[in-house]
């Protein structure tokens, strides 16, 4: 009897110390680093010469975490190749790779350095996280060997792989994560064999960690989320911007309001390559973001996150995205639709003649309608409504169905799809909606300078149109509704043929 008191005793205090470890808030920050490139060479360097570079790199990311700490933050995340850079063929990176071993070792690098062989590089990491009191993210290089009896064995009888790490607020490694789709041009590493799904648990919710390319993935992007039901992602990424529709702060915060998660994105800056864009994004909006093509530096941004944001009474219902759309007839036009390209897909499209107005254009099984106001139609500015509705085969396989209003390069029509940067015709009102056959769409909203459209100025409506909100005219440069149906996808984004019916 005494026993059993006294296990009860045990339990009831194992839920208070829960319960007050468990917290509701915490503080995040992410950092867009400038990182210090190598110069590019067709031999390898030797590992003294890379762990000088690395180490060069993790000097300004010491300075970031510091300070991220010492604003009170309890994670922090690094870009993707924040710490060697991406110059390198599957030769050169050899001497930037470490073996990092799986977390259920249970090691803090800082105090036994050692225990795996050489590891410096995980060694300054768990120190600036266990030095600083603070959850580390980062993103590095793992190696492991292999021989003939493994018929998938590269030549040189090994794998790389481009890994993201997580070390905790002691320094010890609690994730360590393989990119599973692979960007065309990474060809200095080695797909994984299998698919892996990586979580940790912390008091301030549980954490979903994956890489770059992942995000417009069904494995495991969206299997982290509405299997594994994380409250938070840790994104590492290397975003090169291809305006109009992929921009990185526009895609990845439209990313985390439809999936319904906190979204931690950390981008490397270098504007020759057209990288910049990092943020903290919630399931209802946007805390903070960073996009700079001016300047060449690093930016910290910190903000406060719920820690599981489902459970809040301000968690966004679900949107039918086809519903709206399905409901009424296509508006007739009697001006003929055109084609234009956006990162090589052929879209369709039909120009904007009016100052307001109502359009449909449609390819395949997708109509996307669009009703508007402009504050003035503009005599020197062209704004086509597009529809893409197919497979995308360059540097991935990928199916889209896409609804867009974008602002042509000029007001030669055939320039409708190609980048641009500044947007002067301000729209009062719109609404934006498709016939989509999916449930994975991803709005944005994008002004003039390449700058976030505020949630203030729009809204998503629960049968799936993207309207204005406030009645504030708005220099618009990009809308989408941006659709992915995954089960017509490659079986990995980067490699193999998609299976079409």
């Amino acid at each position: 009897m005494i026993r059993s008191y006294f296990l009860k005793f045990v339990a009831i205090f194992a839920l208070l110390v829960l319960s007050v470890s468990a917290t509701d808030t915490f503080i995040a920050a992410v950092y867009e680093h400038a990182v210090i490139l190598p110069n590019k060479t067709e031999t390898p360097v030797s590992k003294e010469e890379a762990l000088l570079l690395m180490n060069k790199n993790m000097d300004v990311l010491e300075k970031a975490v510091k300070l991220a700490a010492r604003q009170g933050a309890h994670i922090i995340v690094t870009p993707e190749d924040g710490i060697y850079g991406w110059v390198f063929k599957r030769e050169t990176i050899y001497p930037y790779l470490e073996d990092i071993p799986h977390p259920e070792v249970n090691w803090i690098p800082c105090k036994d350095p050692q225990r795996f062989g050489y590891a410096p590089v995980q060694e300054r990491l768990s120190c600036l996280a266990k030095d600083n009191s603070i959850y580390l993210v980062a993103n590095i290089g793992d190696k492991k060997p292999c021989n003939a009896s493994d018929p998938q064995c590269p030549p040189d009888g090994r794998y790389q792989y481009n890994t993201n790490v997580a070390f905790d607020s002691e320094g010890r490694l609690v994730a360590r994560y393989h990119k599973y789709n692979l960007y065309a041009p990474e060809t200095q590493f080695d797909f994984p064999k299998d698919l892996e799904l990586v979580t940790f648990d912390t008091p301030f919710g549980k954490f979903g960690i994956f890489t770059c390319f992942d995000i417009f993935s069904h494995d495991p992007a969206v299997v982290l989320v509405e299997k594994l039901q994380v409250d938070s992602v840790l994104f590492p990424t290397a975003w090169g911007n291809l305006l109009p529709l992929l921009s990185a702060v526009p895609f990845h915060s439209s990313w985390a309001r439809a999936m319904g998660v906190n979204l931690l994105a950390a981008n490397v800056h270098n504007t020759t390559m057209h990288m910049t864009g990092s943020g903290i994004y919630t399931p209802e909006g946007v805390n903070v973001y960073h996009y700079d093509m001016e300047t060449e530096s690093g930016q910290l941004m910190l903000s406060e996150l719920k820690s599981r944001p489902r459970n809040e009474p301000t968690y966004p219902a679900p949107v039918d995205w086809g519903a709206y759309a399905k409901s009424i007839r296509p508006f007739s036009s009697e001006q003929s639709d055109f084609p234009g390209m956006f990162y090589f897909d052929e879209y369709t499209f039909t120009e904007l003649k009016r100052s307001a107005g109502n359009y449909t254009v449609c390819q395949k099984d997708l109509c996307c309608h669009l009703t508007y106001k402009m504050s003035e139609k503009r005599a020197d500015e062209s704004y086509a409504l597009g529809a893409f509705d197919g497979l995308h085969t360059v540097d991935g396989r990928y199916y889209l169905q896409v609804c867009t209003l974008v602002k042509c390069r000029t007001t030669d029509l055939t320039t409708c799809g190609e980048a641009i940067g500044s947007a002067f015709t301000k729209f009062e009102d719109f609404s934006l909606s498709g016939t989509f056959g999916t449930s994975y769409v991803f709005p944005q909203l994008t002004l003039s300078g390449s700058q976030l459209g505020s949630e203030r100025y729009y809204e998503i409506s629960r049968d799936g149109r993207l309207k204005s909100r406030s009645g504030t005219p708005l220099p618009v440069l990009a809308m989408a509704l941006y659709g992915r149906v995954f089960e017509k996808d490659a079986p990995r984004l980067g490699q193999g043929p998609a299976k079409l019916e």
